[in-house]
Protein backbone atom coordinates (compact mmCIF):
# COMPACT_ATOMS: atom_id res chain seq x y z
CA UNK A 1 0.00 0.00 0.00
CA UNK A 2 1.30 3.42 -0.92
CA UNK A 3 0.12 6.97 -1.46
CA UNK A 4 1.08 9.20 -4.36
CA UNK A 5 1.96 12.92 -4.18
CA UNK A 6 0.76 14.53 -7.40
CA UNK A 7 2.86 16.98 -9.40
CA UNK A 8 1.62 20.59 -9.08
CA UNK A 9 0.59 20.97 -12.74
CA UNK A 10 -2.64 22.71 -11.59
CA UNK A 11 -3.52 24.59 -8.38
CA UNK A 12 -5.78 21.70 -7.31
CA UNK A 13 -3.00 19.14 -7.74
CA UNK A 14 -0.50 21.10 -5.63
CA UNK A 15 -0.11 19.40 -2.26
CA UNK A 16 -2.64 16.71 -3.16
CA UNK A 17 -1.92 13.20 -1.91
CA UNK A 18 -4.02 10.35 -3.29
CA UNK A 19 -4.25 6.63 -2.60
CA UNK A 20 -2.16 4.48 -4.92
CA UNK A 21 -4.79 1.69 -4.88
CA UNK A 22 -2.06 -0.80 -5.74
CA UNK A 23 -3.69 -3.41 -3.50
CA UNK A 24 -6.83 -3.54 -5.66
CA UNK A 25 -7.19 -6.31 -8.23
CA UNK A 26 -10.55 -5.55 -9.89
CA UNK A 27 -12.32 -2.45 -11.23
CA UNK A 28 -15.95 -3.57 -11.57
CA UNK A 29 -18.00 -4.75 -8.56
CA UNK A 30 -19.98 -8.01 -8.39
CA UNK A 31 -23.43 -7.18 -9.81
CA UNK A 32 -25.30 -9.71 -7.68
CA UNK A 33 -24.09 -7.99 -4.49
CA UNK A 34 -25.08 -4.42 -5.45
CA UNK A 35 -28.04 -2.45 -4.15
CA UNK A 36 -29.26 1.05 -5.03
CA UNK A 37 -28.36 3.79 -2.60
CA UNK A 38 -30.78 6.69 -2.42
CA UNK A 39 -29.53 10.15 -1.52
CA UNK A 40 -31.28 12.40 0.97
CA UNK A 41 -29.34 15.64 0.52
CA UNK A 42 -29.69 16.08 4.29
CA UNK A 43 -33.51 16.37 4.00
CA UNK A 44 -36.22 14.37 5.77
CA UNK A 45 -39.48 13.01 4.29
CA UNK A 46 -41.00 16.51 4.42
CA UNK A 47 -38.17 17.99 2.39
CA UNK A 48 -36.88 19.96 5.38
CA UNK A 49 -33.14 20.22 5.98
CA UNK A 50 -32.29 18.19 9.09
CA UNK A 51 -28.54 17.88 8.44
CA UNK A 52 -26.51 20.73 6.99
CA UNK A 53 -23.58 20.59 4.57
CA UNK A 54 -24.77 17.41 2.80
CA UNK A 55 -25.63 17.19 -0.89
CA UNK A 56 -24.39 16.28 -4.35
CA UNK A 57 -21.56 13.78 -4.59
CA UNK A 58 -20.82 11.05 -7.07
CA UNK A 59 -23.55 8.49 -7.67
CA UNK A 60 -22.79 5.18 -5.96
CA UNK A 61 -24.33 1.82 -5.20
CA UNK A 62 -24.19 -0.09 -1.96
CA UNK A 63 -22.05 -3.24 -1.74
CA UNK A 64 -23.71 -5.87 0.48
CA UNK A 65 -20.98 -6.81 2.98
CA UNK A 66 -21.20 -9.95 5.14
CA UNK A 67 -20.57 -8.69 8.67
CA UNK A 68 -22.05 -11.76 10.37
CA UNK A 69 -19.81 -14.42 8.76
CA UNK A 70 -22.46 -17.02 9.61
CA UNK A 71 -21.31 -19.84 7.28
CA UNK A 72 -19.38 -21.83 9.86
CA UNK A 73 -16.71 -24.27 8.74
CA UNK A 74 -17.09 -23.48 5.02
CA UNK A 75 -13.93 -22.29 3.30
CA UNK A 76 -14.18 -19.37 0.89
CA UNK A 77 -11.53 -18.30 -1.62
CA UNK A 78 -10.62 -14.63 -2.02
CA UNK A 79 -11.30 -13.77 -5.67
CA UNK A 80 -10.49 -10.07 -5.65
CA UNK A 81 -9.73 -7.04 -3.48
CA UNK A 82 -12.00 -4.12 -4.43
CA UNK A 83 -12.70 -0.47 -3.68
CA UNK A 84 -15.88 0.38 -1.78
CA UNK A 85 -17.15 3.98 -2.07
CA UNK A 86 -19.27 3.54 1.06
CA UNK A 87 -16.39 2.96 3.51
CA UNK A 88 -12.72 3.78 3.99
CA UNK A 89 -11.61 0.12 4.06
CA UNK A 90 -11.22 -2.12 1.03
CA UNK A 91 -13.50 -5.13 0.59
CA UNK A 92 -12.70 -8.67 -0.57
CA UNK A 93 -14.94 -10.72 -2.85
CA UNK A 94 -15.01 -14.34 -1.69
CA UNK A 95 -16.51 -17.46 -3.27
CA UNK A 96 -17.57 -20.67 -1.50
CA UNK A 97 -17.42 -24.18 -2.98
CA UNK A 98 -21.12 -23.95 -3.94
CA UNK A 99 -20.32 -20.76 -5.95
CA UNK A 100 -22.02 -18.42 -3.47
CA UNK A 101 -20.23 -15.06 -3.46
CA UNK A 102 -19.95 -12.68 -0.51
CA UNK A 103 -18.14 -9.45 0.23
CA UNK A 104 -16.17 -9.20 3.48
CA UNK A 105 -14.01 -6.42 4.93
CA UNK A 106 -10.49 -6.99 3.59
CA UNK A 107 -7.80 -7.40 6.22
CA UNK A 108 -4.26 -6.06 5.86
CA UNK A 109 -2.16 -8.70 4.08
CA UNK A 110 -5.14 -10.49 2.54
CA UNK A 111 -4.51 -11.39 -1.11
CA UNK A 112 -6.17 -13.17 -4.01
CA UNK A 113 -6.14 -16.95 -3.63
CA UNK A 114 -6.26 -16.96 0.17
CA UNK A 115 -8.74 -19.31 1.83
CA UNK A 116 -10.69 -17.90 4.76
CA UNK A 117 -13.14 -19.59 7.10
CA UNK A 118 -15.27 -18.74 10.11
CA UNK A 119 -16.06 -20.84 13.17
CA UNK A 120 -14.52 -22.04 16.41
CA UNK A 121 -12.44 -24.70 14.62
CA UNK A 122 -10.61 -22.16 12.43
CA UNK A 123 -6.93 -21.33 12.80
CA UNK A 124 -6.07 -17.78 13.97
CA UNK A 125 -4.92 -16.72 10.49
CA UNK A 126 -5.53 -13.36 8.79
CA UNK A 127 -9.12 -13.07 7.55
CA UNK A 128 -10.53 -15.94 9.60
CA UNK A 129 -13.51 -15.17 11.85
CA UNK A 130 -13.61 -16.82 15.29
CA UNK A 131 -15.31 -16.45 18.67
CA UNK A 132 -13.23 -14.41 21.13
CA UNK A 133 -13.07 -17.45 23.41
CA UNK A 134 -10.98 -19.34 20.80
CA UNK A 135 -8.59 -16.51 19.84
CA UNK A 136 -5.12 -16.51 21.50
CA UNK A 137 -4.34 -13.67 23.92
CA UNK A 138 -2.53 -10.68 22.43
CA UNK A 139 -3.90 -11.28 18.94
CA UNK A 140 -4.66 -8.24 16.78
CA UNK A 141 -8.34 -8.38 15.79
CA UNK A 142 -10.94 -6.28 13.97
CA UNK A 143 -14.60 -6.40 12.87
CA UNK A 144 -15.73 -7.30 16.40
CA UNK A 145 -19.30 -8.08 17.42
CA UNK A 146 -20.83 -6.37 20.45
CA UNK A 147 -23.83 -8.73 20.61
CA UNK A 148 -23.70 -12.40 19.53
CA UNK A 149 -25.03 -12.87 16.01
CA UNK A 150 -25.60 -9.16 15.36
CA UNK A 151 -22.58 -8.76 13.10
CA UNK A 152 -19.35 -6.77 13.31
CA UNK A 153 -19.67 -3.27 14.78
CA UNK A 154 -16.25 -2.38 16.24
CA UNK A 155 -12.98 -1.64 14.34
CA UNK A 156 -14.32 -1.69 10.77
CA UNK A 157 -12.72 1.44 9.29
CA UNK A 158 -9.44 1.62 7.36
CA UNK A 159 -6.36 0.62 9.36
CA UNK A 160 -8.20 0.12 12.64
CA UNK A 161 -7.65 -2.82 14.98
CA UNK A 162 -8.16 -3.90 18.56
CA UNK A 163 -6.23 -6.28 20.81
CA UNK A 164 -7.45 -9.19 22.89
CA UNK A 165 -6.01 -8.58 26.36
CA UNK A 166 -7.58 -11.19 28.65
CA UNK A 167 -10.29 -13.81 29.03
CA UNK A 168 -12.14 -14.49 32.26
CA UNK A 169 -15.42 -16.34 32.68
CA UNK A 170 -17.88 -15.48 29.95
CA UNK A 171 -16.19 -12.15 29.11
CA UNK A 172 -13.12 -11.15 27.11
CA UNK A 173 -11.20 -7.91 27.67
CA UNK A 174 -10.58 -5.89 24.51
CA UNK A 175 -8.40 -2.79 24.05
CA UNK A 176 -10.21 -0.72 21.43
CA UNK A 177 -8.73 1.67 18.81
CA UNK A 178 -9.89 4.67 20.88
CA UNK A 179 -7.79 3.50 23.85
CA UNK A 180 -10.86 2.31 25.74
CA UNK A 181 -10.67 -1.08 27.43
CA UNK A 182 -13.96 -2.92 27.77
CA UNK A 183 -15.54 -6.33 28.33
CA UNK A 184 -17.28 -8.19 25.50
CA UNK A 185 -18.98 -11.58 25.66
CA UNK A 186 -16.58 -14.37 24.68
CA UNK A 187 -19.13 -15.88 22.28
CA UNK A 188 -18.96 -12.76 20.08
CA UNK A 189 -17.05 -13.15 16.82
CA UNK A 190 -14.00 -11.19 15.66
CA UNK A 191 -11.80 -11.32 12.57
CA UNK A 192 -8.06 -11.93 12.82
CA UNK A 193 -5.85 -9.07 11.61
CA UNK A 194 -6.14 -5.30 11.17
CA UNK A 195 -8.35 -3.65 8.55
CA UNK A 196 -6.85 -2.87 5.14
CA UNK A 197 -6.05 0.53 3.58
CA UNK A 198 -4.10 1.88 6.56
CA UNK A 199 -2.73 4.69 4.34
CA UNK A 200 -6.20 6.22 4.10
CA UNK A 201 -5.32 8.75 6.81
CA UNK A 202 -2.35 10.04 4.78
CA UNK A 203 -4.44 11.30 1.86
CA UNK A 204 -4.85 15.06 1.32
CA UNK A 205 -7.90 16.43 -0.54
CA UNK A 206 -5.97 19.24 -2.21
CA UNK A 207 -9.09 21.00 -3.49
CA UNK A 208 -12.68 21.67 -2.51
CA UNK A 209 -13.99 19.56 -5.39
CA UNK A 210 -12.60 16.39 -3.80
CA UNK A 211 -14.92 16.89 -0.85
CA UNK A 212 -17.86 17.66 -3.14
CA UNK A 213 -17.35 14.28 -4.84
CA UNK A 214 -17.99 12.72 -1.43
CA UNK A 215 -21.24 14.64 -1.02
CA UNK A 216 -19.93 17.20 1.48
CA UNK A 217 -20.99 20.81 0.87
CA UNK A 218 -18.97 23.82 2.10
CA UNK A 219 -19.10 24.16 5.86
CA UNK A 220 -19.70 27.63 7.25
CA UNK A 221 -17.71 28.49 10.38
CA UNK A 222 -20.06 29.15 13.34
CA UNK A 223 -18.04 32.23 14.37
CA UNK A 224 -19.10 34.10 11.21
CA UNK A 225 -22.81 33.27 11.62
CA UNK A 226 -25.47 35.49 13.21
CA UNK A 227 -26.67 34.83 16.78
CA UNK A 228 -29.98 33.50 15.41
CA UNK A 229 -28.10 30.77 13.51
CA UNK A 230 -25.56 29.58 16.07
CA UNK A 231 -24.59 30.20 19.74
CA UNK A 232 -21.07 31.15 18.62
CA UNK A 233 -22.28 33.76 16.12
CA UNK A 234 -22.66 37.52 16.42
CA UNK A 235 -20.66 40.14 18.30
CA UNK A 236 -19.03 43.40 17.24
CA UNK A 237 -16.02 43.09 14.97
CA UNK A 238 -14.20 39.80 14.83
CA UNK A 239 -15.48 38.20 18.03
CA UNK A 240 -13.88 34.96 19.20
CA UNK A 241 -17.22 33.19 19.43
CA UNK A 242 -16.95 32.25 23.10
CA UNK A 243 -16.81 28.65 24.27
CA UNK A 244 -16.82 26.11 21.41
CA UNK A 245 -20.24 24.46 21.23
CA UNK A 246 -22.64 22.87 18.78
CA UNK A 247 -25.69 24.51 17.20
CA UNK A 248 -27.79 23.04 20.04
CA UNK A 249 -25.49 24.53 22.67
CA UNK A 250 -23.67 21.32 23.63
CA UNK A 251 -20.01 22.13 24.53
CA UNK A 252 -17.31 20.68 22.29
CA UNK A 253 -13.64 19.78 22.76
CA UNK A 254 -13.64 17.33 25.65
CA UNK A 255 -17.21 17.60 26.94
CA UNK A 256 -18.48 14.13 27.76
CA UNK A 257 -21.87 13.38 26.22
CA UNK A 258 -22.17 9.71 27.23
CA UNK A 259 -25.11 8.94 29.53
CA UNK A 260 -23.87 8.36 33.09
CA UNK A 261 -26.68 5.87 33.66
CA UNK A 262 -26.10 3.88 30.47
CA UNK A 263 -26.50 0.17 31.19
CA UNK A 264 -23.34 -0.86 29.34
CA UNK A 265 -21.11 1.47 31.40
CA UNK A 266 -20.33 -1.44 33.72
CA UNK A 267 -18.51 -3.22 30.87
CA UNK A 268 -16.02 -0.36 30.39
CA UNK A 269 -12.86 -1.00 32.42
CA UNK A 270 -10.84 2.03 31.27
CA UNK A 271 -12.19 5.11 29.51
CA UNK A 272 -10.76 6.35 26.23
CA UNK A 273 -8.13 9.06 26.57
CA UNK A 274 -9.17 12.68 26.16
Amino acid sequence: MAVKSLKPITPGQRGRVVNGFDALTKDKPEKSLLKPKKRTGGRNNQGKMTMKFIGGGHKKRYRVVDFKRDRKGDFAEVISIEYDPNRSAFIALTKFDDNEKRYVIAQKGMKVGDKIVSGSDANPDIGNCMPLSDIPLGTVISCIEMNPGKGAQIARSAGSFAQLMAKEGKFATIKLPSGETRLILSVCNATIGSVSNSDHQLTVFGKAGSRRWLGRRPRTRPVVMNPVDHPMGGGEGRASGGHPRSKNGIPAKGFRTRDKKKASNKYIIERKKK
